[in-house]
């Protein structure tokens, strides 16, 4: 095969496992995102019942 050739896929190869990862990593930052704000709202509801130990 030419060295081109091996070169292109190669950089191909890489390229999809980078569009992968990168995926994952965005859906991944989302998910936290959701995770932290469903937190906060709860932490904050709470407060507002006065049903925390107020710590």
């Amino acid at each position: 095969m030419p060295a081109l050739l091996i070169i292109a896929i190669i950089v191909g190869i890489v390229l999809l496992v980078t569009g992968i990862v990168s995926a994952a990593l965005k859906a991944l930052l989302f998910i936290g995102i959701v995770l932290i704000v469903l937190a906060v709202v709860g932490w904050i509801l709470r407060r507002v019942r006065g049903g925390g130990s107020g710590v």
